[in-house]
């Protein structure tokens, strides 16, 4: 055992080294490595400290393997004899093994290199790889598998396997510990800081790479798991037949299985009863085939019974029968087969039956009957955080297909009945008490026309103040609705009752109103028989919206309910940066509130004294690239929500929009059908008056378009290239202009998730009036005079000229116009791109009267422009935009 290791002093190492860069696709390093008998006594070992190696593609630059100490076992005989090294053990001692699949199914573990892609030219000698022993210690085992949504966290990793691992298809007898093992799918975690010990055989194909798990036992924490099937893996997947059973098992043994907290709770538990568990996953996933397998749970629960701590009764008689498939993944084959569910505290009880199939248009098959005191059920299941009090009757049968968009709800006949209701948490000191519910909902069609439901009444009392609501509601496609409401609520306290984490309302809510009539008297204007009145008091209320990304803050203000319209009194808002007061009425609110069909109406004086439109932008995120984990924000366009018709008789001091800075805005702003228009808008920019008329409208979250007419009479053409980003892009060529402008332009196109116009989209045309301006530095004309030597055109003065423009398909085309400098007559006309490219055909008229004149051609870019005589050129390439394009608006902006 001495002598082996002094005999052979660089040999091995030398031969391990030259295997692992001949075998391995991946980087390896080490500090030093050691040869002895005693680190893994008794076997002959090479062991290499501080050992890392990175993983495969796309995973190179990422560690895959890392330990103190990695330990290859050498067959001492083979060495002696043969001559020869060959590794049947390895060991690995407190590492971090962190093992990674992208959702294309792209691993890091592809390291080793098979025989056949081994180069044929091998001049590292006879050393081989045929394991019959690996032994881990101590380790932190991460398997995170994107196209799986699967994540394993193993903490604690103990695992020996035996095996002859030499053969293509072999035996491994394993036996593993995991002190902290937790397992996660698709972001929902299902074990958490669980000890897991195994034992277990499982049949290795290497030829296929296929793995058959013949005898598999498990305990999780107490519970015992039977563990059988197989996985192979695929060139482009897996096929998957995994079984994982407990039968006959205790139920406390089953909740020891369960995240922690439950852990805590049992140990102040009763718990008795038998359980049966079936989890199965068979079939195929190739996620570029879109190829998923199905999965399919079982529980059954027998003679249950939990009692906690001092619970004057224990719930007993616990009966369960759950059941769900998930073919194929799919959502919409979903079946959720709770077949019956019981128990009793007492006298009480509780009794199901729920059957489900699909998610977007379920069947529905609901049995639900109880009459239980909750103070008892709360005490004999030790709710936690909670306090609940009461005594709830209810008796539900609802049975038929969920759905809305073609008038199909299930048959329905239920009632509730809740008494002398106490529900107090742990997040606020006071309890939401005297809650009294009577509510009954009956559908015997199973249309939403013949949909009635009542509550009659329903009241509680939070913070000493009462609040009572009486409502009926029926035939939910033209709805008939009587409700009173009644008192006074903080939101910002009753939500702290249910807090959740990164959620927060607030705000205060007072209410005395009345609303009874039909949907159908108020959309024809039958307000006679509406009877809505009431005051409707309302201050710092924040709301949310999935259409803006900030929330909009009331800070006070007055409803007055009359008839159809709801009246606004001074009323006072904010979001972000902006401010709104408004005065006015809407229409319709009633079926805007209980219906998703219902156009909310409304007309208003509204005055801001600033408003940041970028702050209206939605926000969308994106993930930057599929072998990462992280995600960049991108900002998106602005919303119009599609069931307004709001008229806004608007004024605002300022308004920034990406940098425009408009200030005395006055219009009318029109909000309808998911679009708003601008019409005869007037507002001052860069120091003149535009005249504006505007259409603008999502056609998603991170798509837009618009349609606008500008009417702009002498601004300063410096300024406006300084101010304005939109100018500055569309007219390049002005950055050293001085002097007045005039400009008349009608542009329609689609922008971007950034707002900022798609340029091949775009289309339109105008006129450009120059006045009095200076082409200071323009590099055109001094490219033009470099050319023909005529120094008088470098810096022209341009007195009054007209240019003629029109957009589309990435083009600006340049209808002919002339003008006179320093007694020549030079005659322009072409095309420009709005990525910078030129071609623009010129004559330079000589003096005295242009007659005798040179022909130009420039092209090149605005940066770089390139001058030659001659009139032949080549028209520039467009880019058409295969999108949606909006039809253009027809109405003459007018003059204000």
């Amino acid at each position: 055992m001495f002598l082996i290791p002094i005999l052979f002093p660089g040999k091995i190492a030398e031969e391990v080294k030259a295997f692992a860069n001949k075998k391995l696709n991946g980087e390896l390093n080490f500090k030093e490595a050691n040869l002895s008998f005693f680190n893994h006594f008794p076997s002959l070992t090479l062991t290499l400290t501080d050992f890392s190696l990175k993983g495969s593609a796309p995973y190179q630059k990422e560690t895959l393997v890392s330990a103190n100490e990695m330990a290859f076992g050498i067959d001492i005989s083979s060495l002696i004899f043969d001559k020869s090294v060959v590794i049947d053990q390895v060991f690995v001692s407190n590492a971090f093994i962190n093992v990674k699949v992208n959702a294309k199914g792209e691993a890091n573990y592809n390291v080793y290199i098979s025989n056949e892609k081994a180069t044929a030219k091998d001049t590292t000698g006879n050393t081989s790889l045929r394991l019959d022993k690996i032994a881990i210690e101590n380790t932190h085992l991460v398997y995170n598998d994107q196209s799986t949504k699967i994540l394993i966290d193993a903490k604690g990793f103990n695992y020996i396997g035996n095996g002859d691992l030499d053969q293509a298809i072999f035996d491994i007898y394993t036996e593993a510990e995991i002190a902290d093992f937790d397992f996660t799918y698709d972001g929902q975690q299902y074990l958490n800081n669980k000890s897991v010990k195994a034992d277990l055989i499982t049949k290795i194909n290497t030829n296929s790479l296929a793995f058959v798990f013949q005898q598999n036992n498990l305990k999780i924490n107490k519970l015992p798991v039977e563990f059988s099937g197989k996985f192979d893996f695929l060139s482009n997947g897996y096929d998957m037949d995994f079984n994982i059973k407990s039968e006959n098992s205790k139920l406390n043994d089953f909740f020891t299985a369960l995240p922690p907290a439950y852990v805590t709770w049992l140990e102040k538990t009763k718990v008795k009863g038998s359980t049966d568990l079936l989890f199965t996953l068979k079939g195929k996933y190739i996620a570029s085939k879109n190829q998923k397998p199905n999965v399919a749970f079982n529980m059954k629960i027998r003679d249950g019974l939990i009692a906690y701590k001092d619970a004057p009764f224990p719930v007993s008689n616990i009966f369960l029968n759950f059941d769900t498939q998930l073919p194929a993944l799919d959502t919409e084959q979903l079946k959720v087969n709770i077949d019956s569910v019981f128990f009793n505290v007492d006298k009480d009880y509780v009794k199901a039956i729920i059957k489900t199939q699909g998610l977007s248009k379920p069947t529905i098959d609901a049995r639900i009957k109880s009459k239980i005191d909750l103070a008892l059920m709360d005490k004999a299941f030790g709710l936690q955080n909670m306090d609940l009090r009461g005594i709830l009757i209810a008796d539900l049968n609802s049975k038929g297909v969920y759905d809305q968009k073609n008038n199909k709800i299930p048959v329905t006949n239920g009632k509730i009945n809740f008494k002398n209701g106490y529900v107090k948490t742990d997040y606020y000191p006071n309890p939401i008490q005297n809650i009294n519910l009577i509510a009954s909902i009956l559908d015997r069609k199973g249309s939403l026309d013949d949909l009635k439901v009542n509550i009659t009444p329903a009241s509680f009392v939070f913070e000493g103040k009462p609040v009572y609501v009486n409502a009926k509601l029926q035939n939910f496609n033209n709805i008939r609705y009587d409700i009173k409401a009644k008192g006074e609520l903080d939101l910002g306290r009753i939500y702290s009752v249910f807090s959740q984490k990164g959620l927060d309302v607030k705000g205060f809510v007072k209410a005395d109103v009345a609303f009874k009539g039909s949907q159908d008297d108020a959309m024809n204007g039958r307000y006679n028989k509406l009877q809505n009145q009431g005051t409707l008091v309302l201050k710092n209320i924040k709301t949310t919206s999935e259409y803006l990304p900030k929330p909009f803050l009331i800070k006070e203000g007055t409803f007055k309910f009359h008839q159809d319209k709801m009246n606004f009194n001074d009323f006072l808002a904010a979001y972000g940066q902006s401010d709104f007061k408004m005065n006015g009425y809407l229409q319709n609110v009633i079926d805007f509130v209980l219906t998703n069909k219902a156009v909310l109406k409304g007309n208003f004086q509204l005055h801001s004294d600033f408003i940041n439109v970028d702050e209206f932008m939605t926000v969308s995120t994106v993930k930057a690239d599929s072998t990462k984990t992280n995600v960049v924000a991108q900002t998106g366009v602005v919303v119009i929500p599609p069931n307004f018709d709001l008229q806004f008789n608007a004024t605002a001091n300022k308004i920034n929009f990406d940098g425009l800075a408009i200030e005395n805005l006055t219009g009318n702003l029109n909000i309808n059908n998911g679009q708003l228009a601008l019409k005869q808008s007037g507002f001052d920019l860069v120091g003149a008056n535009v005249n504006m008329d505007l259409v603008y409208g999502s056609q998603s979250t991170e798509k837009a378009f618009f349609d606008f007419k500008i009417l702009a009479k002498e601004f300063d053409v410096k300024r406006a290239y300084n101010e304005v980003k939109m100018f500055r892009e569309m007219a390049t060529a002005a950055e050293s202009a001085e002097g007045i402008i005039s400009l008349d332009y009608k542009v329609a196109g689609i922008l971007d998730a950034n707002m900022a116009p798609i340029y091949p989209s775009l289309t339109g045309g105008g006129v450009l009036s120059v006045k009095k301006v200076k082409m200071k530095g323009f590099k055109l004309f001094g490219a033009v005079s470099k050319k023909t030597g005529r120094e008088a055109i470098r810096n022209p003065d341009l007195s009054q000229v007209d240019i003629k423009t029109t957009i589309k398909n990435n083009i600006i085309n340049i209808e002919r116009f002339k003008f006179k400098v320093a007694g020549f007559r030079p005659r322009i006309e072409g095309q420009t791109s709005f990525d910078g490219k030129l071609n623009i055909k010129m004559r330079l008229g000589l003096p005295p009267f242009g007659i005798i004149g040179i022909p130009i051609k420039v092209t090149g870019t605005q940066e770089e422009p390139k001058v030659r005589l001659g009139k032949q050129t080549e028209d520039l390439q467009e880019t058409e935009y295969d999108g949606e394009v909006p039809q253009p608006i027809s109405e003459p902006v007018k003059a204000q």
